[in-house]
């Protein structure tokens, strides 16, 4: 689960603009209770001089943002990035390009407001240009903003106009989390020389918190790269034709108790170790292989691999392999004399040497499909992979058992059926811009998916993207998904 959404919790326009007659302006209407919030600049309207604006309030739930990471759901400060997402209203009027937006935090607190005019600004409310709340108002009309150093201010620029906006907020977004700044959301405008501009720039719409369109509402989207690729059936022994870090394997213990998670007592959260040992029919030999450095191998020769804690009962290791004449190793964890679990035999696989350019084509299917999911769920999904050009033994077509395709870099994408609204993205980039890419083990691929993120009643698809030989290319199996509301579950 490297996606995870939290919805807004309030938001309005504030605008000084002209009302009808042009001569008086709305500075005290109020639009906390309309389904579109609007950024725009209008100049010369009423005279030769003047300039109308509006700005975009909005603010999320941190407590809950908080309360997210303390249960461990998502990671900690600086595995995560933090987007605000906010999506085009399509309207008739006349829509900018070639702009850009600000996106600053809210330095004092404000209310939203139950006003809804959007066209005569007629409506009293909370807050508006002038004030921050029926008894406060703003320092600075238009709303009080972070604007000090650039780590407070995002910016986006809109070519056509009619993009969504996505930003980065994480540094923002950190400094709530972290209570050194107090949070009131952000502020969405123009950017200082466009609101001073001898110009329009009419009108930017977004959908607000209360839409009807589930999928349109304003979030802040955590993205974080959780791709685990445990190498206990992707082992290989080091090559000279291959890079450093391609050399280097990651194997994973799972500490699993009464079908649960927990750390290992004498371990914790702390360093643990891994050592390799030959052997046959599960027979070790006593005397443990030396490694390479590399990974957790600080020196050459050594026989000790220092593992660490990646989340609760999961700890790995990783190392690079060059004893070619042992073909098959044993894994076994331990700290000094304390040994927690000897693994299963991993067989040594060795990089090809020069063959004709691949041409693969693959087959998929997410073993664990369910039809219908409840929308608090969080399903975990077991996705097998199997080559079709594959050229089996004489061993694999006499066993029962079909070996996956292990697939290192493949990826998700989700989309609502009934009309192909992409919910979530294929995310291919390098860091947490990967978080749709799946994890592997001995078993084949999988990853976890946040059922709160889709609109219930609706049903959603899951497309497969891979990265083979170089080259990104979606494959054709997609899988079909409903999400319901808990509440018509049975029992």
């Amino acid at each position: 689960m490297a996606i995870r959404r939290f919805k807004a919790t309030k938001d309005n326009t504030i605008t000084n603009a002209f009302k009808a007659n042009l001569t008086t302006r709305g500075t005290g209407s109020n639009m906390g209770e309309s389904d579109i919030l609007e950024v725009f600049s209008i100049y010369a309207q009423a005279n030769t001089a003047s300039s109308e604006l509006s700005r975009v309030l909005i603010e999320f739930d941190i407590n809950a943002l908080s309360a997210s990471r303390d249960s461990g759901n998502i990671p900690d400060s600086g595995s995560v990035d933090f987007y605000l997402r906010m999506f085009n209203a399509e309207h008739s009027s006349t829509t900018p390009t070639n702009y850009t937006l600000t996106v600053a935090a809210i330095s004092q607190s404000w209310t939203e407001g139950i006003g809804l005019d959007m066209d005569d600004y007629s409506d009293p409310g909370a807050s508006n240009w002038i004030d921050a709340s029926s008894t406060t108002t703003w320092t600075i009309q238009g709303g009080d903003y972070l604007t000090g150093t650039l780590d407070t201010v995002s910016t986006q620029v809109f070519p056509t106009g009619i993009e969504d906006l996505q930003v980065d907020v994480t540094h923002q977004v950190e400094e709530w989390l972290n209570n050194n700044t107090a949070s009131y959301g952000f502020g969405v405008f123009l950017t200082s020389s466009l609101e001073e501009a001898a110009t329009s720039y009419y009108t930017k719409k977004f959908f607000a918190r209360d839409s009807q369109y589930f999928l349109k509402r304003p979030v802040i989207e955590a993205r974080w790269n959780d791709n685990r690729g445990d190498d206990a059936a992707n082992f290989y022994l080091s090559s000279s034709r291959v890079p450093a870090a391609d050399n280097l394997n990651k194997l994973y213990l799972y500490n699993y108790v009464r079908g649960q998670l927990q750390n290992i007592p004498g371990v914790g959260t702390g360093d643990i170790l891994l050592s390799v040992y030959s052997g046959s029919n599960s027979v070790l030999d006593t005397s443990k292989i030396g490694l390479p450095v590399g990974g957790g191998v600080v020196a050459n020769g050594d026989r000790n691999i220092t593992g660490s804690y990646v989340s609760t009962g999961i700890y790995s290791a990783e190392f690079a392999y060059t004893s070619s004449g042992i073909t098959e190793i044993y894994p076994v964890w331990h700290s000094g004399s304390t040994e927690y679990l000897t693994a299963s035999a991993v067989t040594v696989n060795t990089f090809e040497t020069q063959t004709p350019y691949p041409i693969n084509s693959y087959k998929t299917s997410i073993t664990n499909l369910q039809s219908e999911y409840g929308s608090s769920d969080v399903a975990h999904f077991r996705v097998f992979v199997q080559n079709k050009n594959f050229e089996a033994t004489v061993y694999t077509i006499a066993s029962t058992a079909v070996e996956p395709t292990i697939v290192e870099k493949m990826y998700y994408k989700v989309q609502r059926f009934v009309d192909e609204q992409v919910v979530i993205d294929y995310g291919t980039g390098s860091g947490n811009a990967s978080y749709s890419q799946l994890s592997y083990d001995s078993a084949g691929n999988y990853f976890d998916l946040d059922m709160s993120v889709f609109e219930p009643d609706f049903s959603y698809q899951i497309s497969f993207l891979i990265n083979d030989a170089g080259n990104y290319y979606e494959l054709k199996d997609k899988f079909k998904f409903r999400v319901i509301d808990e509440n018509d579950l049975p029992g």
